[in-house]
């Protein structure tokens, strides 16, 4: 690839992430003191992102790849959102507010699909391109994260407390009418399947590749994908609203700690893999959620704060170690004919069913255990997923049988 090409998507991928972590982190902590949401509601808004990787196939499938150039669709995409964050920054009333984030989640998903669609199609070799322009969308993210927290303080109590945390929603406006625009000068990525040429819904799903549960360790794998991301609902739908609450500093900010240790672990991972199997390292996966959240269940803002911090660090192994090794599991599983179709079908178990049962219970477990007014038992709420996680762990680590996985980077 030339610069110039290799500057227009590392910039595409930065503000693709930058927007998702503008506001997505905080929404939690917005919607509770701001709109006085509770546990159930705030539920419903995480739970849009569900829908919209339940939804994100049809988009890309039946019109980004058959009628329209990739670029431009991500352009047009990217431009209502920005009308959609608009109305966010603007309604103060969570009944007046889902509808905008329900639909603006409908809209994104499928972008994370197509920035990845335009990337690819410029690269000869993506397997070692990819991971160059990749990166720069977790820098996005952190840099969105650092923002809010370093430079506008938007999450400090002083800030929150006069309602600017919704200037986040004004931030991803304008960067995303920015990556909007961008978006038409991008490489051409035209259409990839003729407009003649039927197209199965059960592909666009993934649903081709249900034969592979047959196979019993694919299947338990399968299974314990969308259970472990019942916990891992937790982490996004209440690590910044929990943070905030028991008063740590610049809570945004530091929980770009767990993207930074996404990178970091990416790089350990080939040596894990290796050296101890696929069916190791992913337990160790597992296990990391299991003392991430009680390190959240025993930390404090106090002296105990280094607890807090080593549990957002574990991201990187919680995300890496579980997420990618399963990705590259289920790449050796699938075969030439269905990489793509098991790929899509983990990514509709996890992020689609997966994430919208956690967020549901999420929601309930937080309610439960509200003492009284935006104050909350954290330490029971934490050690629920916690458990869960461990007896997902022990539940695949007994069913699970060992079999040699190559590694692909």
């Amino acid at each position: 690839m030339s610069f110039r090409i290799k500057f227009q998507l590392s910039f595409m991928m930065f503000l693709e992430f930058f927007i998702w972590g503008g506001w997505f982190v905080t929404l939690g902590t917005f919607l509770g003191e701001n709109l006085n949401a509770n546990g159930a509601e705030i539920a419903q808004a995480f739970s849009t992102q569900s829908w919209g990787a339940i939804i994100a196939p049809f988009i890309v499938g039946l019109i980004a790849d058959k009628y329209f150039n990739a670029e431009r669709i991500l352009g047009v995409l990217h431009l209502l959102g920005a009308l959609l964050m608009y109305q966010m920054y603007a309604t103060n009333d969570f009944n007046a507010f889902y509808p905008y984030v329900f639909v603006y989640m409908i809209l994104y998903m499928p972008t994370l699909a197509l920035v990845n669609s335009i990337s690819f199609n410029q690269m000869k070799d993506p397997a070692k391109e990819f991971s160059f322009v990749r990166v720069f969308g977790t820098m996005g993210w952190i840099v969105a994260g650092l923002i809010i927290s370093y430079v506008f303080l938007w999450d400090s109590p002083q800030s929150r407390s006069e309602g600017l945390l919704k200037n986040t929603f004004l931030m991803v406006a304008i960067a995303s009418a920015l990556l909007g625009l961008f978006s038409f000068t991008l490489p051409k990525t035209p259409p990839r399947i003729a407009k003649d040429e039927k197209v199965n819904i059960s592909t666009l799903l993934g649903l081709d590749a249900l034969k592979l549960l047959k196979d019993r360790n694919f299947l338990i794998f399968f299974l314990a994908s969308i259970l472990i991301c019942i916990p891992l609902a937790f982490y996004y739908q209440n690590t910044n609203p929990f943070l905030s609450e028991i008063g740590v500093n610049n809570p945004t900010g530091k929980m770009t700690i767990g993207q930074a240790s996404e990178v970091v672990f990416m790089l350990f991972l080939p040596f894990f893999f290796k050296k101890f199997g696929f069916k190791k390292t992913i337990l160790i996966g597992m296990l990391a959620w299991t003392v991430r959240y009680v390190l959240f269940a025993y930390g404090n803002a106090g002296e105990l704060a280094f607890m807090l911090l080593i549990g957002i660090a574990l991201h990187g192994i919680c995300y890496d170690f579980f997420f990618v090794s399963g990705q590259i599991y289920t790449d050796s599983k699938a075969g030439e004919k269905y990489k793509s179709a098991a790929q899509g079908l983990i990514t509709l178990a996890t992020y689609g069913v997966g994430m919208l049962i956690g967020f549901w219970i999420s929601g309930k477990i937080t309610d439960i255990y509200l003492i009284s007014e935006k104050i909350h038992n954290w330490q029971n709420i934490w050690i629920i997923p916690s458990v869960f996680a461990l007896v997902v762990m022990l539940l695949f680590a007994f069913f699970f049988k060992k079999e040699e996985v190559e590694y692909k980077s």
